[in-house]
């Protein structure tokens, strides 16, 4: 081979091993079910045994009401370092009476993901802004100055 065909090759390969770090991560978190099954269930109709026996344990367990059950999954696309994305997001909550029956049954997507941003890098204060010399030397000649709280005053022996 010659010293042009090694150059190539060697960049070509190198080219791909970079370019596999930009490669699209998909992941799937939760629940794995059937449309069918999850849309079976029936206020009136079913209780938390055929609940179970049909779609299995819940996700999770409403954290103030027991009588809540979520089934959750979420399917995200991520590009390299970059945070993950929310490609689908499917939510079953299914609430029982006291009865142990089905109430209700509600189904949402992603339109109930909500983006939290955070402003800036500074928490906002009420008060007085102060310069970084005035949080270092600010006490100076205050500690110990007069009688304030914390000193006794003189009793009469």
């Amino acid at each position: 081979m010659r010293k042009s065909q090694i150059m190539v090759l060697g960049t070509l390969v190198t080219a791909l091993v970079m370019s596999s770090g930009c490669t699209r991560l998909r992941a799937h978190q939760g629940y794995i079910g059937d449309q069918t099954l999850l849309s079976s269930v029936q206020p009136g109709v079913d209780n938390k045994d055929s609940v179970q026996a049909s779609l299995g344990r819940p996700t999770f367990v409403g954290q103030f009401d027991k009588n809540d059950w979520y089934y959750y999954a979420r399917d995200t696309r991520q590009l390299a370092f970059a945070q993950p994305a929310a490609t689908e997001q499917y939510v079953l909550k299914v609430r029982f009476d006291s009865a142990g029956n089905v109430a209700s049954v509600t189904q949402t997507g992603k339109e109930l993901i909500s983006k939290i941003s955070p402003e800036g890098d500074k928490t906002p204060t009420l008060g007085r802004n102060k310069s970084f010399f005035e949080d270092i030397f600010g006490n100076i000649g205050s500690v110990g100055a007069g009688t304030g709280q914390g000193s006794t005053p003189n009793s009469p022996n």
